[in-house]
């Protein structure tokens, strides 16, 4: 694998920090793959997955969106956004997806993937960019994600405006930090970490943990903002304006309390099969939990993505 980085300016003039992993020069590249990172974590821990995929022939590329590791510039700056985050972050992955095609003169596909925060930031791009940009993308995959969360998100972002009003959009909030959060690690009982979510894997959870860049404190303005871009991805005129004809893949662990221990997980793609979506695939881990590229069966999940990936190259060149 050949690792670089770049330096993406979005139209905003911010300054985006761009890893991007080639295939080695005697493998045929096959496609390419965008990343979007979760909340609170970095772009370079998806490395082994990009290690896994330029094997295969993919290039993968992965910014740190706004507010987070090198995008930031230091991990005092994490966590602090300007107004609107959801939409600009979701607008970036749009841009960014623009200048990987730009960065490759063959036509190639592109398939974009979001992880956790990522994934919902997906979901928005894909009834946004995908509609404005047709045959752009040729593929959707989401992990650890969920569907609609329904009337429970007006409490949060009336909370999470309250403190912002009072506080400020950039006062750090351990208190919807442990609302979000501290939920997720109840089930896991006794708990040896306040992240014993993420993983089964003890040594992947205590790298997380370790990382100055990741597990900040996000502020108000943040979870206002978050929230709001939750509501709006599953509204009805969001959700019809998604093409029919992308294919989307889904996985995620039984046991991820994001997607609500797999029952999130499963609304979302009967909603996405209601809507006439004509390929929507999915699997869920049995005692997986929220990061599956860090479970201690990483292995088969990253050859089952690729092997998917590869599903979707093999019918855009007229397989079955």
């Amino acid at each position: 694998m050949r690792k670089q980085h770049f330096i993406w300016r979005d139209d905003q003039n911010v300054n985006h920090y761009v890893h991007e992993w080639l295939p080695e020069e005697t493998v045929t590249m096959k496609g390419l793959v965008q990343i979007a990172h979760g909340m609170t974590e970095t772009a370079e821990r998806y490395e082994r997955l990009a290690e896994r995929l330029t094997k295969s022939g993919y290039a993968v590329y992965a910014n740190d969106h706004l507010g987070h590791g090198r995008t930031a510039g230091s991990p005092d700056a994490v966590g602090k956004f300007v107004k609107d985050s959801f939409r600009r972050m979701a607008g970036n992955m749009g841009q960014l997806t623009g200048q990987i095609r730009q960065r490759h003169q063959e036509e190639l596909p592109v398939f974009v993937m979001g992880h956790s925060m990522g994934s919902f930031l997906t979901q928005y791009y894909m009834g946004t960019y995908l509609t404005q940009h047709p045959n752009q993308v040729q593929g959707i995959i989401l992990s650890g994600s969920n569907g609609s969360e329904g009337v429970a998100l007006n409490a949060g972002i009336a909370l999470a405006s309250c403190e912002a009003a009072i506080r400020g959009d950039h006062h750090r909030s351990s208190l919807l930090t442990g609302l979000s959060f501290g939920a997720y690690n109840k089930k896991f009982t006794p708990n040896r970490t306040s992240f014993d979510w993420l993983s089964t894997d003890s040594a992947e959870v205590d790298k997380y943990v370790a990382d100055p860049y990741c597990g900040v404190v996000f502020t108000s303005g943040f979870f206002r903002d978050f929230f709001r871009g939750l509501k709006e991805i599953h509204r009805p005129a969001h959700v019809q304006r998604i093409p029919k004809e992308i294919p989307i893949y889904i996985f995620s662990g039984e046991e991820d309390p994001v997607g609500g221990h797999g029952k999130g997980v499963r609304k979302l793609i009967r909603m996405y099969e209601k809507l006439g979506l004509q390929s929507v695939s999915s699997k869920l881990y049995p005692g997986g939990r929220h990061e599956m590229l860090n479970e201690t069966n990483r292995e088969e999940v990253m050859v089952d993505l690729a092997a998917w990936l590869d599903e979707q190259v093999g019918r855009g060149r007229g397989g079955s």
